[in-house]
């Protein structure tokens, strides 16, 4: 059976796995979020980056393309009629290094140096040629071994005539195309199968390390493309979450808070108590009670016992204390009032017997009880004398007289249990008018030992008798017991000497299975249910 420290532990331990489920989880949900919200940030940029170096790089080359026809058109003047000319234009296009006119392949003019009479072939191979061409190459006159980008327009049906146009795509790199670390390492500029980057120059073949991504980008207006460098997205995003670890710790424990506080309503064992009254999951127990003057049973205390399907037995000192503080008790009673009502056919239906049902002092102070007697027993029109327990433990300052009287007046009886083990025992008899005084099973116990109960049983015993109040003997288990007390004038006793509390419907059977009489016990017969 659980006890009352081992089912606490045990929603402790639940509440804490599941604040520490939610803690965890949110921990997951805040990396998993910042993770994939940074991984998408950091895509973003990158595709932001490389669109950027396209159009910047576009932006350069666009006007130069501009000037396409008015260069064509100096292709196979003199020189000296057309240098000034070009010297003006490259100037004005910043970017350029030098303007070259080709005629039948061989260049003889150029911005920088005038005249010229060198062979296109062999400064760059793939040149002259009958379409417009993009290339990277190795500055071999100006600033020899400097990368630039060539533009060749042609200006002849066979391309042997045409415009060379060197761009200073060093330059373009470094100030339109500087990399953004962490998330850009390198920007390599793609014309054809060459590859340009300030950090290896020229290339035939595009470099990786093993924890490198590529992204490129290709021009919508000129064969060229942007190739960017990263860790990637993924990676970027990973090294990021580090810094997300205060947020996310923080969630945490806010949620695992909130989730303490939730969980005390649903995951206790009050919700509990309430899930087992609506399931019916508390069932009514009795114990008999003999009058040793006819040697029958005259009546029932009902108990409620539970096997909790989840939780196994529940003794009562566990979910009774329970119910007391989170003010279930009065449903509780409730329920074992509508419960008692439906199962009164177990019982002899004659006012003789009488069925005790045990009741808090808040729900008796309360004036409730009152309505539920009258609601849940009365409507039922029972035969069976009710009898009303109330535990002396408890606390019943301000009992209202009126109640009493009320209860009286409808011919209840109310008793004290568990009388003599709380402090204010004379008092109850004054508020209450107590018809019954049940002798706590602690005063039985000690009959026939030297103990200070043994005394108090007696004090209790001529009390009732001197207030004319009956007496009931709870915790009867020897016949030793059971002869002491009939001898000084208690006639009712209950305990496990006559039977063990059975459920109600075991109760016809064991009432209608006569045993014989005890033998004597040192001449005077024992009691016994018949």
């Amino acid at each position: 059976m659980q006890t009352a420290q081992s089912l606490m532990m045990g929603y402790r331990r639940k509440r804490i796995i599941v604040c520490l489920l939610v803690a965890l989880l949110t921990l997951l949900l805040t990396f998993g979020l910042r993770f994939i919200s940074q991984r998408s940030l950091n895509q973003q940029h990158i595709d932001a980056y490389t669109r950027h170096a396209v159009e910047s790089l576009d932006k350069i080359l666009i006007p130069v393309a501009g000037k396409r026809h008015e260069l064509t058109t100096f292709v196979g003047q003199p020189c000296e009629n057309v240098h000034l000319s070009m010297r003006k234009l490259a100037a004005s296009l910043q970017t350029l290094r030098s303007i070259a006119l080709v005629k039948s392949g061989v260049i003889y003019c150029s911005s920088v140096f005038g005249d010229r009479n060198l062979v296109l072939s062999q400064r760059q191979s793939g040149l002259p040629s009958a379409t417009p061409k993009l290339l990277l190459s190795v500055d071999q006159s100006l600033v020899k071994g400097s990368p630039i980008l060539i533009q060749w327009y042609p200006a002849s049906q066979d391309g042997e005539d045409g415009v060379v146009l060197s761009v200073n795509i060093h330059l373009l790199t470094t100030l339109l195309l500087e990399p953004q670390r962490p998330m850009i390492t390198r920007v390599i500029v793609s014309v054809g199968r060459q590859y340009y980057s300030d950090a290896q120059g020229i290339s035939d073949q595009l470099l990786l390390a093993d924890n490198e991504e590529v992204v490129t980008r290709a021009s919508d207006l000129f064969p060229f493309g942007i190739s960017v460098i990263t860790p990637g997205a993924t990676a970027l995003a990973l090294n990021d979450l580090p810094t997300q670890a205060p947020l996310a710790i923080v969630l945490s424990v806010l949620l695992a808070i909130i989730s303490w506080i939730a969980t005390a309503g649903r995951v206790s064992f009050t919700r509990e108590i309430v899930l087992g009254m609506a399931r019916r999951e508390f069932e009514l127990y009795c114990q008999p009670q003999l009058d040793t003057r006819t040697q029958q049973c005259n009546g029932v205390e009902i108990l409620l016992r539970w096997n909790n399907p989840r939780l196994g037995w529940i003794a009562p000192d566990v979910f009774i204390p329970v119910a007391e503080r989170e003010n279930l008790i009065a449903p509780l009673t409730r329920y074992v009032i509508t419960e008692t009502v439906r199962q009164l056919g177990y019982f002899p239906a004659t006012p003789h017997f009488h069925i005790g049902i045990n009741v808090a002092s808040s729900h008796f102070l309360q004036g409730a009880l009152l309505r539920d007697v009258n609601q849940y027993w009365f409507n039922a029109r029972p035969q069976q004398q009710l009898v009303l327990e109330l535990t002396e433990r408890d606390n019943l300052k301000g009992v209202d007289y009126r109640l009493v009287r009320e209860l009286h007046r409808k011919g209840i009886l109310l008793a004290i249990d568990d009388f003599g083990t709380g402090s204010s025992a004379l008092s109850w008899l004054e508020q209450l008018h107590p018809d019954i005084l049940k002798i706590d099973k602690s005063f039985t116990n000690a009959i026939g030992t030297d103990a200070v109960n043994s005394t108090v049983t007696d004090i209790i015993i001529a009390l009732g008798q001197r207030l004319n109040i009956e007496l009931v003997a709870e915790g009867v288990e020897t016949p030793q017991q059971a002869h002491y007390l009939r001898r000084h004038g208690v006639h009712y006793l209950q305990g496990y000497l006559y039977a063990k509390p059975m459920p109600v419907a075991e109760f016809p059977r064991w009432l209608a299975g006569g045993k014989p009489p005890p033998k004597a016990h040192n001449g005077h017969p024992q009691p016994v249910i018949l």
